[in-house]
């Protein structure tokens, strides 16, 4: 054994081109195989959205992937980051993510050891994760919910991952929590009989309007971010990474399930909800070639998806105390979910929710929805 009780047998290797980054996106997948609830994602998605050419993330942060080896054979991957936007990286915290290995202590000491290392020498005093890679796309290892696939860009993690990681050292940090919600689920009766009235004076809703796309997501943005902005851990978005986002996502979005709210002219909320493509992709094991592109889109267009997430939804903070901007969340959700009942849909995931975001987990609640699966994100200090 080595210092520190790491196996000297593992052998830490840097990501450094496509082959290894290949290996990289290859490890969960191996490990989740036995698993009936893991689903593979695209290999082509975790290309892109891995790489530096095509992800815009990478245009404001600073970030290193690892793979464990052990007698040639890839046991383990970590990746490190620093994110300049992030408001905590001013306070000293970096990320670690992407964790997957082994069920062995020494790899993952291995790992940790070596993304430690990174952070502590740019500086970091704390590391805090998952992270993979931006706290807007996934975050948190799963602890409750591994009886269940996971929903569309959300992680699905080994069941030892959680004593491995705080064997290192790591406490809790934060939670966070994914709801399940029927189509079916009415909201209380006194905010569905005002809903049914018709929207206040002043509020209109609208459908995302396909031929001013770029415009739409410009705007989402805008709203995304100003009504996140108080949220912990809250980095903004930038036009390029939504704008990314919104290309991957354009075959996916359905103008019907997106929805914006509209007060006195000005645009203030929006909600959007994406079919789960991963149960289009279940059986794929995240490869499109040779007939995976044909079945994925008739699951897609002809026979349709039954269950959706709702990954962005907000309201500008300037509205949101009002009488009429409280509102405005049911008005989204009644829209959303009227839309998905006539689209064959029977559930859907509003996920990731702090745990201390009072404000949307009361909405949630009102709106019939359950906690199925809660994610983590551990922390521990550098010294």
């Amino acid at each position: 054994m080595a210092r520190g009780g790491v196996a000297a047998d593992i052998q830490i290797v840097p990501v450094t081109g496509k082959a290894e980054l290949d290996r990289f996106i290859a490890v969960p997948m191996r490990l989740g195989a036995g698993d009936p609830n893991y689903i593979a994602p695209l290999i082509f998605e975790r290309q892109e959205s891995l790489s530096p050419k095509s992800n815009p993330f990478f245009e404001h942060a600073e970030v290193q992937f690892w793979l464990a080896v052990r007698d040639g054979r890839d046991v383990g991957r970590i990746s490190a980051q620093i994110d300049r936007l992030n408001p905590q990286t001013a306070e000293g915290i970096g990320n670690f993510g992407m964790i997957a290995a082994e069920d062995d202590p020494a790899i993952f000491a291995a790992l940790f050891r070596t993304a430690e290392d990174w952070l502590r020498e740019r500086g970091c005093r704390a590391a805090l994760g998952p992270v993979n890679l931006s706290t807007n796309e996934e975050v948190g290892l799963l602890v409750e919910g591994a009886d269940t696939p996971p929903m569309f860009m959300m992680s699905h993690d080994t069941p030892y991952a959680a004593a491995r990681i705080e064997e290192q050292g790591y406490g809790r940090a934060k939670d966070i929590f994914a709801y399940i919600c029927s189509v079916n689920d009415d909201l209380p009766a006194p905010i569905l009989r005002r809903i049914r009235k018709g929207p206040p004076e002043g509020v209109t809703l609208r459908m995302l309007d396909m031929s001013r796309f770029d415009a739409e997501v410009d705007t989402l943005t805008g709203i995304l971010n100003d009504a996140w902005s108080g949220n912990w851990g809250f980095t903004p978005t930038t036009e390029a990474e939504t704008k990314a986002l919104a290309s991957t996502l354009k075959l996916l979005i359905d103008r019907r399930l997106t929805w914006f709210a509209e007060m006195d002219g000005e645009t203030v909320g929006f909600m959007i909800l994406l079919p789960n493509i991963n149960e289009a992709i279940a059986d794929l094991k995240g490869r499109l070639f040779p007939f995976g592109w044909a079945k994925l889109l008739w699951r897609l267009k002809v026979k349709g998806v039954k269950t959706g997430r709702v990954p962005l939804m907000g309201v500008k903070r300037k509205v949101a105390g009002s009488l009429r901007g409280q509102l405005l969340p049911f008005l989204l959700i009644d829209a959303v979910a009227q839309a998905a009942r006539r689209l064959g849909y029977e559930r859907y995931e509003l996920s990731w929710v702090l745990e201390d975001n009072l404000p949307m987990r009361r909405i949630c609640d009102a709106g019939g929805a359950k906690v199925y699966k809660t994610y983590r994100l551990y922390e521990k200090a550098l010294t």
